[in-house]
């Protein structure tokens, strides 16, 4: 039986006046942390109490006055955008064989004097026993089965690693701008042993992040990451430790005490509702650091940097590395064209929705697939056995 929309309509009623009721409530939240973003004044020391906060919240590290505006410098005459994004069929255990695709879309655009277009999609099939366990080194210890979550870290790597391939591939010397969807954070690695790290990040994205800034030494390359509607806090968070009245904050041990709870006057507020009002369409906030575990442990000088980017109808988070960040040339490029791919696109880079689309794996494409797979099975006469569980979903009873 399908939903019964009937039964939701009073709890999406409910749901609708909660958040109209909570409007005012959170009009009086960002009107504090406006106040108190353009009241930070001594910034080097609002950068030690924050390394010296330990707070349940993620807190940027700030790198130059959060309250900063810049505009877009200048398109460059000619330049290359390139972007990638995958999908993948994830292993189905009630399915004739054991075996995973990625699907690897890659974009390049041209422009300038003599503008050109690239489109292309890489499938890998992943059969293997290697492919489905990561194992520690020296082969002692237990073994780390590729399970949906590892796939979908697996998958970014691999999106990384075939935007290093475009990089590479490209010739002249114009100004690249090299574009990832999503963060360049692993933040589900923290759930799994280091050696599930040091596999996936040393040997595989920071590998090919590496690289990206290596070529980088004969042409400008500017790598970034583009998230569109963040949810993150990490800015405003910094905010709330700035009003701590205490000199070294440290919410599990202060806060339960806490009979002011200044900080709380900012809870629940987002980064992007932050920069909406303080920045024009077209202009970046100032620079952060994100001060996560996963980067701080293990990116080294690819350390996770950030600014928002606003557009005309929504702020986006646009992430880079360290190396990128330190370079006034390589930001300004990210910063201009990522708005150039965003006008071009109505909203959204157009080079990434263009990766997406070569990227996507649909139903009837995973359909297809497994048919093939079966297929294939019958061809060598090997077995092809299914679950009693796979065979009723595919089949139509009434």
């Amino acid at each position: 039986m399908t939903l019964d929309l009937a039964k939701v309509v009073a709890q999406v009623a409910e749901m609708v006046a909660g958040l109209r009721d909570r409007r005012q409530d959170r009009a009086e939240r960002l009107r504090h942390a406006l106040e108190t973003l353009g009241g930070t004044g001594d910034i080097e020391a609002l950068r030690e109490k924050i390394r010296k906060s330990r707070t349940t919240w993620l807190v940027a590290d700030i790198l130059e006055k959060p309250d900063a505006r810049h505009a877009a410098p200048s398109l460059p005459p000619d330049f290359t955008v390139l972007a990638t994004d995958g999908s993948h069929i994830d292993i189905d255990r009630h399915r004739s064989a054991r075996c995973y695709l990625i699907n690897t879309g890659g974009v390049t655009l041209r422009y300038g004097a003599a503008p050109d277009a690239r489109l292309e999609s890489q499938p890998r099939l992943y059969a293997r026993d290697e492919d489905f366990a990561i194992a520690p080194p020296g082969g002692k210890g237990r073994e780390q089965p590729v399970d949906s979550a590892l796939l979908g870290i697996k998958r970014g790597i691999e999106e990384c690693r075939r935007l290093a391939g475009l990089v590479r591939e490209q010739p002249g010397e114009d100004p690249v701008l090299a574009l990832l969807d999503g963060t360049l954070i692993q933040w589900g690695l923290e759930a799994y042993p280091d050696f599930v790290g040091d596999v996936l990040l040393h040997q595989g994205l920071l590998a090919s992040m590496e690289e990206m800034r290596q070529l980088g030494q004969r042409k400008k390359v500017a790598l970034a990451s583009y998230i569109s509607l963040p949810r993150s806090a990490d800015v405003v968070n910094a905010l709330r430790v700035a009003l701590c009245p205490q000199e070294v904050v440290n919410s599990d041990r202060c806060c339960p005490d806490c009979q002011t709870r200044e900080c709380d006057a900012l809870a629940a507020l987002q980064d992007r509702e932050l920069f909406a009002s303080v920045l024009d369409p077209g202009e970046r906030s100032a620079l952060f650091a994100s001060r996560s575990s996963v980067v701080e442990k293990r990116y080294g000088e690819h350390a996770v940097h950030f600014f928002y980017l606003r557009l005309e109808d929504e702020v986006a988070r646009i992430e880079v590395p360290q190396w990128v960040s330190q370079d006034s040339d390589l930001l300004g490029l990210a910063h201009c064209l990522v708005l150039d791919q965003c006008r071009r696109g109505q909203g959204y880079p157009v080079a990434l929705s263009e990766a997406h689309e070569q990227a996507i794996v649909t139903r009837a494409d995973r359909e297809d697939f497994w048919q093939l797979v079966e297929t294939s099975l019958v061809a060598e006469r090997l077995p092809s056995v299914s679950s009693a569980k796979s065979f009723s979903k595919r089949t139509r009873w009434v």
